[in-house]
Formats: C-alpha cells, sequence, structure tokens
C-alpha cells in the first residue's frame, strides 16, 4: 500500500531529469526521470530498500536514509521540510490533535485586515474558505463568480465552476495548489465532509491531485479580471496562530502594468474599502 512519503519520492524521483543531476541520459530510458537504482545508489542504500520505501512496505526509513534521499533528489529548504513531514506522518509519529478549522475571525485580525486596506487581502484556511476580505479584494474576485456563495470557497470554486478556468490563465498550478493545502490541513471532522463532499462533485482531476503530495510552485498568480485584463500578482501569506488554522494572504502587483490596472480598478470600482466578515 502506498505512502504519501513513498509517493512523493516516486513523483520526484520521475520528475528529475538525470542531466541535472551530471547521469548521462541515455537512449535507452523508457521515462525521462530516474531509475531507482540510480535514485539508490546517489543516496547510498540498496534498490530494494528504496523499493520498499516508495511502496509503503517500510514506513520507518531512518533519518539519515531521509536525509540522503533529499540530497540525492536536490530539494530544497522548503522539500526539505516536506519530506521530513511526510516521514513522520507516514512512520505514525503523532503531530498533535487535529484542529477543527474555525469560521470566525478574530476582532484583531480583522484590524489588521482594516490596515492593509485599500490593498488587496483575505483571511482563508486550508480548505479554502473566504473567511474575510478588503473591498480590494472585493474588486477583483466579485466579477468571476467567487464570492456569489453565501459561504464562498476558492477551492470549491477552483474545482467545480467553470468560470474558475477563465480567472486563472495557470488553472493547473492553482489546482495544484488548493488540492496540496487541502492535504495539509486538519485532519478533522468538517475536513474530511469538505474532501467527501468534493470528491462526490468535482472530476477526477481533484482526486489524482489531492493524492500526489508533491509541493506546488507557488510563483506569480496570473489572474484575468473582466475590466483590468490580465493582472500579474505575488501573494505573501501569513500563517496565524495555530488555534485559528487560518492564513492572511495579501496580493501584491509583480509589475507596473499591474499596478497600474489595479489602481484603475480602484478609482472605476469605487473608493470605499472595507473589511467584510
Amino acid at each position: 500500500m502506498s505512502t504519501p512519503l513513498g509517493d512523493f519520492i516516486r513523483a520526484r524521483r520521475d520528475a528529475t531529469r538525470p542531466e541535472t543531476l551530471g547521469l548521462p541520459a541515455g537512449i535507452r530510458r523508457r521515462v525521462p526521470g530516474l531509475r531507482r537504482s540510480e535514485l539508490a545508489a546517489l543516496a547510498g542504500i540498496s534498490a530494494e530498500y528504496l523499493v520498499r520505501i516508495e511502496q509503503g512496505s517500510d514506513r520507518s526509513p531512518s533519518v539519515a536514509v531521509v536525509n540522503a534521499l533529499a540530497g540525492a533528489l536536490r530539494l530544497d529548504v522548503t522539500e526539505r521540510e516536506h519530506l521530513r513531514y511526510l516521514a513522520k506522518i507516514t512512520g505514525g509519529a503523532c503531530l498533535g490533535h487535529p484542529v477543527q478549522p474555525r469560521l470566525d475571525v478574530r476582532p484583531a485580525v480583522l484590524r489588521l485586515l482594516d490596515q492593509l486596506e485599500p490593498g488587496i487581502a483575505l483571511v482563508t484556511n486550508r480548505l479554502g474558505d473566504i473567511l474575510a476580505h478588503t473591498s480590494g479584494f472585493e474588486l477583483l474576485a466579485r466579477s468571476s463568480g467567487m464570492l456569489d456563495a453565501d459561504k464562498p470557497n476558492l477551492t470549491r470554486f477552483v474545482f467545480t465552476d467553470q468560470r474558475a478556468r477563465v480567472v486563472f490563465p495557470d488553472w493547473d498550478q492553482v489546482a495544484d495548489e488548493r488540492a496540496f493545502d487541502l492535504w495539509l490541513g486538519p485532519s478533522a471532522e468538517r475536513s474530511d465532509r469538505f474532501k467527501a463532499e468534493l470528491g462526490r462533485i468535482a472530476d477526477e482531476e481533484f482526486a489524482r491531485r489531492l493524492n500526489r503530495h508533491l509541493l506546488p510552485p507557488r510563483g506569480t498568480l496570473r489572474w484575468t479580471h473582466p475590466v483590468a485584463g490580465e493582472l500579474r500578482l505575488d501573494r505573501e501569506v501569513m500563517e496565524l496562530p495555530p488555534a485559528d488554522a487560518q492564513q492572511l494572504v495579501v496580493f501584491l502587483p509583480a509589475d507596473d502594468a499591474s499596478a497600474d490596472a489595479v489602481n484603475r480598478l480602484r478609482t472605476t470600482g469605487g473608493a470605499t474599502l472595507r473589511a467584510v466578515n
């Protein structure tokens, strides 16, 4: 039975081109990635042991083995931390009691959000619930239909609303991000119900992405607005205290053209900006 650790290692091995590690690409390869024997040799373990890790029959590799695999795959700092996290949960380590995602936002966080006006910001959680936002975010998101629901949710919008593929030209990237955050979120009753709900109404892409366990690249976000056109936005994500189980996300124009478009949108969309809970 596969494990998150095994799935991650296998996916990274398949995605790593041998020439990037100084290995010959060869002409007899059936896939562009690393062979098990190559990764095992680079990590200093046997190919048979790597098979057991990837297939889930060995769920508790040592710290030294995990670090050796991280080094062999040339993982960066964030990816190494993710690999260690997967090793812990695969080995059955207790990472604390699951936290039920809260749907209210503390007054102090709302005041902080208000200080970000007239910027584009929101408070969300791993499930994708849009819990509070600035009117700057509303100017950006309202026309997309993202905020139409009584309880708007970005993850549900991405996977079940066809308009999301127009709003996000790089839909695949956004879908990977939403699925990864949902997987990373707390395993609590509401989270499990939400995953089951999406599994019923979303297509098979959702289940496939949910179980990849790969860190998605979180580069500049492209967002298409019917008035402002295509915007390029950088994102800063700040984790709120664990008891909140929420994140504050701030969007910043990534170039002058996007900054000018956002300013025009504010001018034409109304000057009154407020935090909405």
